[in-house]
Order: structure tokens, then C-alpha cells, then sequence
């Protein structure tokens, strides 16, 4: 039976911390990163840290598998939040979130739990410039930070403001970088463009597309795009997301999606192999449009020869 998750008791003390857990699951499908949400695709899994619990990782599979149904495989800590007012409600004890980056692969959600998986562009719809630079980002996204921009109260601040709008979101000839996922949601939220920035003063209107999340999970996913994209440059994590079998245009759809580029299919092949990275298995697709394609699987020996391989995504610069 699944476990829905708890929230936290109210302290008797004012001075009272409570500590939540919180998984941010990812896979990729066909070509799109996914995460494992619940509450109806508004939270991620989470649960407060317990006593019982013999660690914070025990504490943190215990809540995700109660909730999904999904075992957790690779799992690393990726921030401690503690800020006051991220749940957006003052009335709320003071709550520190320490999250988890996991990577898996997606299977059908077992029946009775509520877990589902969803696309993350869903949350983050200008981090996807697969297929060019968003139109909206430069009809919608742009004039606001703009207005933002002008609206600070002195000429000084008006340019401070604008310039790390620039170097964010690649305005005025700056070049877009993949990495700068929590930079973005927190520029927008400082903005108030997203109904995050709104909920503590009761607004929850949403002036940018992508969908709002509970408390400040959607931070906490920035946060965990964020690190994926960058460790894919020099961790073979994008392994952990594959099945044992694929093509190479498969694992370079799977790192397109991740980094929200493209890359040059040429040198990202080269690379690969250079760095051999995968080895044949002598089998080939069988689903493949025009010609078959060989199969290959993750050389795992990698891992014990070099301490630190990757893909060094050779991405097309746009």
C-alpha cells in the first residue's frame, strides 16, 4: 500500500527545525529527461527524516519506494536547503530540505501508488534549445527581465540587473549556457515572474510558461539539472540512464535531452571512442529506420582504469 507523504509536525518550540528528504528521480525516455513526481506532478518525492531512520539515504529509499514503488540505485546528496520562508507560508517551522540526485531508468508505476513521471521541460520550458532558442524567450521572457531591469531605483542597479539578466539568459550577444539552470529560476523568482515568488504575499500567478511546484521543489530540481548537466562532461553518469543495450544516436538523443543542446555528431562519436567509453556486442537493432545499427554497451572496466571520463559534450553552439 502506498505511503503518502507526511508533513511535518508542528514544532512546540519556535526555535524547532524540522528536516525533510527530497529525491530528485531521474530518467530518460525516448528522447525525454523525466523526473518522478507526485501530489499530481507538483512535488517531488519527500518525506521528514525520522528517528527510526538509521541514515538519511536509508531514510530517503525508504520514503521514495514508499511513495513510488521504485528501488533507488544511484544516488548521490546534492544540496542541503535551508533558507528561511522556502515554503512561501511564514506560519510554517523553520525546515531544512536535503535532496538527492538519482538516476534510474523509467518502469511503469506500480498500481495504488501515486507516483508518475513527468517531463522536466514541463517545469522549465526555456531550458530546451534543442530545437533553437524558445520563441517565447525572447516574446515574453526578455521584455519582463527587461522591465525588471529598469525598474530598480537607480541607474547603478538598473545595470547590475540587466547585466545578470544578459549573462543568464545568453541576451546581448552572450553565448547560452546549459549550466546556469538554478542561476535562471532564481533570477526569475527575484523577478516575481514565476507564481513561486508570489505565493507568501497570497499571489500565484504565472507570468512565464512552466509549471509551479509545491514549497520550493522546483528549486530543488533546478538545482539537480543543474549538476547532472555538468557532471555529463566528466562523469560517465549517462550510463546510469540506458538500457544494458543501445545504438549511439540513442545514447546521443539521451545527452541532447539531458543538456537541452545539441551536439556534433561527428566529434561526439569520436569522443566516445577515443575515450572507449562503450564496446560492440555484435548485435544490431532491430528497430531502426533504413540501415540496422550496432548495439553497444557501457565498457564498465572504464571506471577502474581512469578516475575521471566523460562524454565532454561536443555541443553545437547556437
Amino acid at each position: 500500500m502506498a505511503r503518502t507523504p507526511q508533513k511535518p509536525s508542528t514544532a512546540p518550540s519556535g526555535n524547532a527545525i524540522t528536516a525533510d528528504l527530497v529525491a530528485v528521480l531521474v530518467a530518460v525516455t525516448d528522447g525525454t529527461p523525466k523526473i518522478m513526481t507526485i501530489a499530481g506532478g507538483s512535488a517531488l518525492p519527500s518525506g521528514p527524516f525520522e528517528f527510526s531512520h538509521r541514515s538519511l539515504q536509508t531514510a530517503l529509499r525508504a520514503w521514495v519506494e514508499a511513495q513510488t514503488g521504485h528501488p533507488l540505485g544511484y544516488v548521490e546528496q546534492l544540496y542541503t536547503f535551508a533558507d528561511r520562508g522556502r515554503s512561501g507560508d511564514a506560519r510554517t517551522p523553520h525546515s531544512v530540505s536535503i535532496s538527492y540526485l538519482g538516476l534510474t531508468r523509467e518502469d511503469q508505476v506500480g498500481e495504488g501508488f501515486e507516483a508518475h513521471w513527468t517531463g522536466w521541460y514541463g517545469y522549465f520550458p526555456w531550458e530546451d534549445h534543442r530545437a533553437g532558442v524558445p520563441p517565447f524567450l525572447a516574446k515574453v521572457i526578455t521584455p519582463k527581465l527587461k522591465a525588471w531591469a529598469k525598474s530598480a531605483p537607480s541607474p547603478t542597479l538598473q545595470r547590475e540587473r540587466w547585466q545578470r539578466c544578459a549573462i543568464n539568459f545568453g541576451l546581448d550577444d552572450r553565448a547560452w549556457n546549459e549550466e546556469l539552470v538554478l542561476q535562471r529560476y532564481e533570477l526569475l523568482y527575484e523577478a516575481g515572474l514565476i507564481p513561486e515568488a508570489g505565493r507568501e504575499h497570497g499571489r500565484d500567478t504565472a507570468v512565464v510558461p512552466g509549471k509551479p511546484m509545491t514549497a520550493d521543489h522546483r528549486r530543488i530540481l533546478a538545482t539537480g539539472i543543474a549538476r547532472l548537466r555538468a557532471k555529463i562532461k566528466y562523469r560517465p553518469v549517462v550510463f546510469e540512464l540506458m538500457p544494458a543495450e543501445f545504438t549511439l544516436l540513442q545514447l546521443q538523443r539521451s545527452v541532447e535531452a539531458l543538456a537541452g543542446r545539441l551536439v556534433h555528431k561527428q566529434n561526439f562519436r569520436r569522443l566516445i571512442e577515443q575515450q572507449e567509453l562503450v564496446e560492440e556486442t555484435g548485435a544490431m537493432a532491430a528497430d531502426t529506420v533504413g540501415r540496422p545499427a550496432k548495439l553497444f554497451r557501457f565498457r564498465h572496466a572504464v571506471l577502474a582504469e581512469r578516475a575521471v571520463a566523460g562524454t565532454k559534450l561536443p555541443l553545437t553552439r547556437t
